[in-house]
């Protein structure tokens, strides 16, 4: 791209959320296509083909931006390689409403990141209207939600007479003795942490049945059973609390056991809900103040990388594991045709 006669090339940073968007969007095209053919509620269907629509936009939009870098597009996911787009369906309307709801807020979180560190005025533009995008999801949806009688409302808090200060040290606390009652922002979180793993609990559970190979079906095994363990512990903390937690979804999953997605397009979104878990477990621990809650936080992070490291030396072993953007290996560079 020339401004003023000057060619601006792509960052780092707009290269790679630009990748990330193109591989996010392409896996999503599959499992909405997917949706889209087996849905029945007629007020789903629109917000299925809605998201689906932005989805291809943004692949479309990506493919234009990096072609013009001369970069290369990745390869990401495709309709023909990575769904059987009329297989049974896996998962309900309602499912997909909610998983929906869902993309918006990921893509939300996402595009945040994204557009603070576009420079191009190509790229910041595209990332604006991501970010627009996204809410408009969250909004559409929210309304449908609430209209199904489906969203799931945090809990509400009591009014206070008056503002105050905290007085005693022990607001810290956790451990020991007697713990002070949960701030709006810990309940916040061990709320939305719950509904996310709620979630993954229920799109795993139809993964694991759709599978292919052992060790990809055990991984994914694996992961249901850390998302319903997460929901277990966070439960805890909102009941010691005297506070409702949210529903679960696995009975939004189907019996089916026919082909839908491939292997590579599973661990891949695996391993994407994993790392994104890592991201709100840690704001979650900023947020915070009592000490066991923040010690909570850091060990199921713990649990989740070490998930997440298994689950990519699984797709490196079968050459599915994507190359990322990255900088050049000058070692390597001064090496080659030298003899070593």
């Amino acid at each position: 791209m020339k401004i003023d006669g000057k060619i601006i090339r792509l960052t780092s940073a707009e290269i790679t959320h630009l990748w990330n968007t193109y591989l996010n969007d392409s896996g999503n095209i599959c499992h909405l296509e997917h949706e889209l053919h087996n849905a029945e509620d007629e007020q789903i269907k629109p917000m299925i083909q809605h998201a689906l629509g932005i989805s291809k936009s943004h692949i479309k939009k990506v493919k234009e931006l990096l072609n013009k870098e001369g970069y290369p597009v990745p390869h990401g996911f495709k309709l023909d390689e990575d769904v059987n787009t009329t297989s049974p369906r896996l998962f309900s309307d309602v499912y997909a409403l909610i998983a929906i709801n869902q993309l918006g807020k990921m893509g939300l979180n996402a595009y945040s990141m994204a557009l603070p560190v576009a420079v191009r005025e190509d790229v910041y533009t595209f990332f604006s209207d991501c970010l627009r995008e996204s809410d408009d999801i969250i909004k559409k949806s929210n309304e449908l939600l609430l209209s199904k009688g489906l969203y799931i409302k945090s809990p509400y808090l009591p009014t206070p007479e008056n503002f105050d200060f905290v007085e005693k040290k022990s607001f810290l606390a956790g451990y020991f003795g007697e713990k002070r009652p949960l701030t709006g922002n810990e309940i916040t979180n061990l709320y939305t942490n719950f509904q996310r793993n709620a979630l993954g609990s229920a799109t795993m559970i139809g993964y694991s049945q759709v599978a292919d190979k052992n060790d990809v079906t055990e991984f994914i095994i694996r992961g249901k059973d850390i998302a319903q363990k997460h929901c277990e512990i966070f439960r805890s903390y909102l009941n010691e609390n005297d506070l409702p937690s949210p529903m679960t979804w696995e009975t939004e999953v189907t019996d089916s056991t026919t082909y839908t997605f491939s292997d590579r397009k599973l661990m891949f979104y695996c391993t994407a809900l994993t790392a994104m878990s890592v991201g709100y477990y840690g704001t979650s621990i900023s947020m915070s103040p009592r000490r066991d809650i923040g010690t909570m936080y850091s060990r199921l992070i713990g649990e989740i990388l070490k998930y997440a490291d298994d689950g990519a030396k699984i797709m490196i072993k079968y050459g599915w594991l994507e190359e990322p953007p990255r900088a050049l290996d000058r070692d390597e560079i001064a090496k080659k045709n030298k003899g070593f």
